[in-house]
C-alpha cells in the first residue's frame, strides 16, 4: 500500500473553524474577492479553496444547503457540471495544468471537511507537483498568492463567459 502524505493540511485541521456553513454564509456577505468567490451562477457558485492542495484548487457548491448528492435538483446538478467546464477552461488558460483531479467527498469518513453541504473539488495537477518538499521539509510550495490566482482566474472566467456566451446566469 502506498501512503499519500499531505502535512501542509495540518494548518487547516488546527485552524479555527467558521461557526456556520461557508457555502451558505460567504455568498450572502457580498465580499467576493475577500471570500474568494470567483463566479456566481443561478443555482451554484465557484469558490477558491483557502487551504488548497495545489494552486487553483476550487470548489463548486449549490447555494442551497444540501448534504446529500442525491438530493440536488436537476438544475443544481447541471449548473455544477457546467461550472466545472468553465473552471477547467479558466484553469487551463491561466495555469496550464497537465491534468485535474475532480471529486466529491460525501460524508466525514470520505474526507469531507464540510459534510453537510455538498461541493465539487477541482484540483489542477502538474507533472512532478508532488515532490520532496511536503515530505522532507513539511512545506507545501504554492508559487502564487490566493489573491493573485483569484484575479487571474476571475479575468479568464469573464473572458470565457463572454467569448462563449456562457449560459449560466450570474446572480
Amino acid at each position: 500500500m502506498k501512503t499519500l502524505w499531505a502535512p501542509w493540511r495540518i494548518e487547516y485541521i488546527r485552524s479555527p473553524k467558521h461557526d456556520g456553513c461557508i457555502f451558505c454564509d460567504f455568498p450572502k456577505e457580498n465580499r467576493d474577492r475577500e471570500r474568494l468567490i470567483l463566479y456566481r451562477g443561478k443555482h451554484a457558485f465557484v469558490i477558491m479553496n483557502n487551504y488548497p492542495y495545489n494552486p487553483g484548487h476550487v470548489m463548486i457548491a449549490p447555494y442551497r444547503h444540501v448534504g446529500k448528492w442525491e438530493d440536488l435538483t436537476d438544475e443544481e446538478l447541471l449548473e455544477i457540471m457546467k461550472l466545472s467546464q468553465l473552471m477547467i477552461k479558466a484553469l487551463k488558460r491561466t495555469m496550464n495544468p497537465h491534468g485535474f483531479n475532480m471529486g466529491v467527498n460525501l460524508g466525514r469518513v470520505a474526507g469531507a471537511g464540510i459534510d453537510d453541504h455538498v461541493h465539487l473539488h477541482i484540483v489542477p495537477r502538474w507533472n512532478g507537483d508532488t515532490n520532496f518538499m511536503p515530505v522532507i521539509a513539511d512545506t507545501k510550495v504554492i508559487p502564487e498568492s490566493l489573491e493573485e490566482a483569484y484575479d487571474e482566474l476571475k479575468r479568464a472566467i469573464d473572458e470565457i463567459a463572454k467569448e462563449e456566451g456562457f449560459k449560466v446566469s450570474k446572480a
